[in-house]
């Protein structure tokens, strides 16, 4: 079995009929994994910044001498900006 049999449908998207903010991280994810960093990035903009806010919040977890929090609000308010705006270009809301 392929990797893609095991990710989550969009419930937004199944339910409402329109993407969501995040539609298109796992396959970006799964893209990354694989070596296809343009492809990644075309597709969901937000991975890279994803990527360092998971790594982000694992070390703020397992590193209790350090303080992430301030890291951590900066890359989720960077990660919510880059998902807006792209979801907004991707559906040309911007461009009409």
């Amino acid at each position: 079995m392929a990797a893609e049999d095991y990710m989550v449908s969009c419930l937004n998207k199944k339910i409402f009929g329109i993407e969501c903010f995040g539609c298109g991280a796992q396959r970006a994810l799964l893209m990354v994994w694989e070596g296809r960093f343009a492809e990644a990035f075309q597709l969901f903009p937000a991975v890279y910044t994803l990527i360092v806010f998971g790594i982000t919040v694992a070390l703020h977890f397992m590193d209790k001498k350090r303080n992430y929090a301030s890291a951590l609000v900066i890359l989720a308010i960077l990660n919510s900006v880059i998902m807006v705006v792209s979801y907004f270009m991707r559906n040309d809301y911007l461009f009409k």
